[in-house]
């Protein structure tokens, strides 16, 4: 019979982490719920768990985007609406000046 090989190291809950954070890890599951072969549910769970160095390697940024996690950037947005908004009124303003000034004098 042969005898069970056991590892030489064991890795403590830091290595783990590491290595985790580190490489990435993906854990995908569908839970279904079927009530007489009609289905009544269905929950798709994509869960990965990684470093933020590891997941902007893989494309993946959406919190730099999410206001509740970035609440400084929703003000941001919001006054640069707003001299958006001011800078199209000056222009026609300045729109309006010029065609008055360029329209020849009538006597």
């Amino acid at each position: 019979m042969a005898d069970l090989v056991t590892p030489s190291r064991s890795y403590g809950l830091v290595d783990v982490l590491d290595r985790v954070l580190d490489k990435g890890l993906v854990v995908v599951g569908d839970i279904k719920i079927n009530l007489a072969n009609v289905e009544l549910l269905t929950i798709q769970v994509r869960l990965l768990i990684c470093s933020i160095d590891k997941a902007e390697q893989i494309g993946l940024d959406w919190w730099k985007f999410d206001h509740h996690l970035s609440p400084g950037k929703q003000a941001l947005s919001a006054e640069n609406e707003e001299l958006r908004k001011q800078v199209r009124a000056l222009e026609r303003q300045l729109a309006s000046l010029t065609r008055r000034r360029s329209a020849p004098a009538v006597r």
